[in-house]
């Protein structure tokens, strides 16, 4: 006879597992301190091109080129930036990739619609609207896949600075949006942005990377073995014709995510800690530190509103992002059996959203790839970029404080360890265990409390005795 069906309904941004939620923490942690990073980077570097007496140099650092000529790598500083240490950041993705794939929420088919779905209609629509504003308004459309990422460690940056305590489900459904995010905006570069191939630095850049695979299969260690022949794959990936970011992704994905025997973290895992700090850390920093400098007088951000490139990201930004995710959350939670945690409302679903339209490291590079054959309208599409941004970030900010009172409450009682044994304790509502110790707190408690009413039952005692033998000892 046939199993009965599971009728239980699943929840939308619903409790997380135990390992999964301290996986989300300890990675939030890293890209938080991060996008802190890229936000002091960002800053810099509007100050350093746009004071006047500190123009000449930025643009004579940015435009530096160095590296060997004979290797097709005499590159500029800003060009290094962007194809070399951002290969790191996407070499980090790749890893979070895989690690959802065999071990997170992409695993389960039916947990990974809602951030697959949320995140392709979050791409889709912020496209749809550049599309349709530079219809209207006779502009380009080389532009359109500008406003489709979503910049994790901004994002995470700007919930540190307003100090919000978002549930650890809405952090891990950011986290793994943007994962997913990350993927597409991958393959956006590689199939779109790709004009011509050299089939030979290609076909070394795929041999190299089987030796690479094939070097983990044996298990052979040794980070003297590993960086040398990663390098040498970017290079070859670059000069194919290829993004050579493409090249970090790809061996992020051939990592091993899951732990064997006696293992405490897969190598992926041990990996991806050692990486991630120089990813968020440097790498990404000093991309925004070369790619931000963009003008920003009253003119330039006027025009921002004006022309309808730049108007095209802006709007992609802030409302295409925002109507995307929502709506990709909602229809998945209608047409499917899954409902939203009762500790949530769509409102915060809204705000995440709303986070989810700050794109920056992503954009800024698919900005400068889009129209690279125009540094003007590039410059210009960057500051839409950073003003998109920051729109999203300022409405986010203002939803989510209106809802941090019931963040905190989520926030304090997923953390709360009253039996001070390391684990949540909304997480052993099921071990008989975690009671037992509970009912034994509570009664040293109890004896405590009684205790102590018994001391100061007697004092009280002791006090009217007192009082009542001065009563007789006073003269009449």
């Amino acid at each position: 006879m046939a199993a009965p069906r599971n009728t239980t309904p699943r929840k939308v941004l619903g409790r997380l597992s135990l390992p999964e939620r301290r996986y989300v923490a300890e990675a939030l942690r890293t890209e938080t301190v991060g996008g802190v990073l890229l936000l002091i980077a960002a800053i810099a570097a509007l100050i350093w091109a746009n004071v006047p007496g500190l123009h000449d140099s930025y643009e004579s650092v940015s435009h530096h080129h160095f590296g060997p000529g004979a290797l097709g790598l005499n590159l500029s500083v800003a060009h290094w930036a962007a194809d070399g240490l951002l290969a790191i950041f996407f070499f980090v993705a790749g890893i979070e990739l895989k690690r959802e794939l065999v071990a997170g929420d992409l695993r389960d088919p039916k947990a990974a619609a809602l951030p697959v779905v949320a995140a392709l209609c979050g791409m889709a629509a912020p496209a749809l609207v550049y599309a349709l504003t530079n219809a209207a308004g006779d502009g380009s459309l080389k532009g359109w896949a500008v406003p489709t990422a979503t910049d994790i460690a901004f994002a995470l940056a700007v919930l540190a600075v307003i100090g919000s305590s978002l549930p650890s489900a809405l952090r891990a459904f950011l986290l793994t949006l943007a994962v997913v995010d990350d993927l597409f905006a991958i393959l956006i570069i590689a199939v779109f942005f790709t004009e011509t191939i050299d089939f030979a630095a290609l076909g070394g850049a795929l041999a190299g990377l089987v030796v690479f695979w094939l070097l983990l299969r044996k298990g052979v260690r040794g980070w003297y073995v590993y960086v040398p022949l990663a390098l040498v794959i970017w290079a070859l990936m670059y000069n194919s014709g290829i993004h050579a970011t493409i090249a970090g992704v790809a061996m992020g994905l051939m990592l091993r995510c899951t732990p064997r025997e006696g293992e405490e973290h897969s190598l992926g895992e041990r990996i991806e800690h050692l990486v991630r700090p120089l990813s968020a850390g440097i790498a990404v920093p000093l991309f925004a530190l070369f790619s931000a400098g963009v003008s920003v007088s009253g003119g330039a951000l006027g025009e921002v509103f004006t022309r309808p490139e730049t108007l095209g990201v802006v709007l992609g930004l802030v409302v295409g992002k925002t109507l995307g995710i929502f709506g990709g959350t909602w229809l998945t939670a209608r047409f499917t059996r899954a409902s939203l945690s009762e500790d949530l409302q769509w409102a915060d679903v809204f705000a995440v959203a709303t986070l989810a339209g700050i794109g920056f490291t992503v954009s800024l590079l698919i900005g400068e790839l889009a129209f690279e054959d125009d540094a003007t309208l590039t410059g210009e599409v960057k500051a839409a970029v950073l003003v998109g941004s920051l729109i999203a970030a300022s409405l986010a900010t203002v939803l989510l404080k209106i809802r941090n009172g019931k963040y905190q409450r989520l926030y304090e009682a997923e953390e709360r360890d009253e039996d001070l044994d390391g684990i949540p304790d909304i997480y052993e509502q099921d071990d008989p265990a975690y009671h037992l110790r509970m009912a034994a707190i509570h009664e040293r408690k109890a004896a405590e409390h009684r205790r102590i009413a018994e001391e100061k039952a007697a004092a009280r005692r002791a006090e009217v005795m007192g009082g009542a033998g001065e009563e007789e000892d006073r003269p009449a």
